[in-house]
């Protein structure tokens, strides 16, 4: 695989495939059906093995300086197609607290009926994951910066407490994106993504990443084939025309989350702000140290808590759902991300009803400020 000096060049270049046409572009390649006749591999769009998946993973293996990866049609595809290929009936998941909503309703409705046992650690450090671990333990899992409170997870700590255990590691890495964070650098085993996000960046595509080893891809594989989660070629010609811009578009959230942060922590309407770029985050200091940039997302809460009155005020910020596009949104997790989780257990990860998280675009900062000013009160 070639490599480049630059993820901006990656973005663009990594992972092409060349047409007979002589076209720029990777062709899309519609077919469900390919000779198999004298040929060294055979195609088929649920083994996740077709030209167009292909190309994305490529270029994604580039970017986070993996071995192999699989692509799927939701993210919640990967992480489950995930978790079922190395957990079985009598194993324990160790989980770290405060993850997306959506992993927790899986844990809570799938792992159990299927008789693997999950918890979390008393915190979130390495040593509270290493005084969680069971005899019984196979899999951790964290995600870091978290959905919605972005906290911060030791990355290299996490991997050397897995490796001396012989337990893998599993990152969802879908709010830092390749960009800003390359957690197999770190030590860490397996690195997911919900290609919703940033990685299509438009709101307009549904796709998920499991990228590691040829040897963990590959077991993930042989149950990836019979859920059946796979994508087809035109949404991964959407998702590799929409890699091309990744580095830009980033770069560029990182810029306006990090000015609507301090913005937001010195309004007198703001009760606090939840991002690792602010110095007064309590694990800035290891988001520095494992991220080139610390993303466009941020949570906050009101004086007043009345996040819906807030959003009502909004004009050009969007309360929609999803994240990691190009234009401003903005969510109640309590209503959306963590609406299938009890209101007890949002309680007691620190996710109230007043808590809302906020997907920076790509749109000057400035009338970003206004904005949020004026819905504020300001």
């Amino acid at each position: 695989m070639q490599k480049y000096n630059s993820k901006h060049t990656a973005c663009v270049h990594s992972g092409t495939k060349k047409g007979s046409a002589g076209g720029i572009n990777t062709p899309v390649d519609t077919s469900t059906a390919y000779n198999y006749l004298n040929r060294e591999q055979q195609f088929y769009p649920r083994s996740l093995n077709i030209p167009n998946q292909q190309a994305v993973i490529e270029k994604l293996l580039t970017l986070e300086n993996t071995e192999s990866g699989l692509l799927f049609s939701s993210g919640m595809a990967a992480i489950s197609s995930t978790l079922f290929s190395f957990l079985k009936p009598g194993d324990h998941l160790l989980v770290q607290r405060g993850i997306y909503g959506g992993t927790i309703n899986l844990l809570q409705h799938d792992l159990q009926r299927m008789q693997i046992s999950w918890s979390y650690p008393e915190d979130n450090s390495p040593e509270g994951f290493a005084r969680a671990i069971k005899p019984e333990t196979k899999v951790v899992y964290v995600e870091t910066p978290s959905n919605p409170l972005l906290e911060i997870i030791d990355l290299n700590g996490i991997s050397t407490l897995c490796r001396e255990k012989n337990i893998l590691s599993v990152i969802d890495n879908t709010f830092a994106s390749p960009i800003n964070q390359n957690p197999a650098n770190e030590g860490i085993d397996i690195v997911l993504h919900s290609a919703t996000k940033y990685l299509g960046g438009h709101s307009d595509i549904t796709a998920g990443v499991a990228l590691g080893s040829k040897t963990n891809i590959e077991t993930i594989r042989q149950s990836a084939i019979n859920l059946g989660g796979s994508l087809n070629a035109l949404m991964c010609h959407l998702l590799e025309r929409s890699l091309k811009t990744l580095a830009l578009r980033v770069e560029k959230q990182n810029d306006n989350a990090m000015a609507l942060a301090r913005f937001l922590t010195d309004h007198v309407k703001v009760k606090q702000v939840f991002y690792p770029g602010l110095t007064t985050h309590p694990n800035h200091e290891i988001a520095r140290g494992q991220m080139t940039g610390f993303g466009g997302m941020l949570s906050f809460e009101t004086l007043d808590g009345d996040g819906q009155n807030f959003q009502n005020r909004l004009q050009m910020i969007q309360p929609a759902l999803s994240l990691g596009g190009i234009e401003t949104t903005i969510v109640s997790p309590a209503l959306t991300s963590h609406s299938l989780i009890s209101a007890e257990e949002r309680a007691r990860e620190g996710i109230t009803d007043g808590l809302l998280r906020l997907s920076v675009g790509i749109e000057d900062p400035g009338d970003l400020m206004r904005e949020l000013d004026q819905a504020l009160g300001g």
